[in-house]
């Protein structure tokens, strides 16, 4: 079977489009190269939660961030959002959201938590007798 050349939704000359999606973006082109999320320490785990710091400097500002940043930003406006949450809305591999979020963590556009660890919960025999105690008044 020989490929067919005149096929129209190729566009024989350009390996970086895509008909149905578009123009393709290489994931270390998006990330300057970078595959780690910069000097801050912090690990960006999946269930890690990043919310936005309104009073940040630059944070509406379009020049320095790009459209990956923004898009970040935007995700984490309404409410505070985990890494794979963060992934899943943008549409970008994790690897690339975690790069990002290192920028914006370093701009100190955002704040990164980890959820409490369940070792660290009050036992469960605790908040029953609390709430029978409650239910007592």
């Amino acid at each position: 079977m020989t490929e067919d050349t005149t096929d129209d939704r190729r566009d024989p000359g350009s390996q970086w489009y895509d008909q149905e999606a578009g123009p393709l973006v290489r994931p270390y082109a998006m990330t300057g190269g970078r595959t780690k999320p910069g000097p801050t320490g912090v690990r960006f785990d999946l269930i890690a939660l990043v919310t936005l710091d309104i009073g940040a400097p630059g944070l509406d500002d379009d020049t320095g961030l790009g459209p990956e940043h923004r898009a970040l930003i935007d995700l984490c406006r309404p409410e505070t959002q985990s890494v794979a949450e963060l992934a899943a809305g943008a549409d970008l591999p994790l690897g690339v959201v975690r790069v990002l979020l290192g920028d914006l963590l370093e701009l100190g556009c955002v704040t990164v938590s980890r959820p409490v660890p369940p070792a660290q919960l009050p036992d469960e025999r605790i908040l029953r007798e609390v709430i029978e105690g409650l239910r007592a008044l």
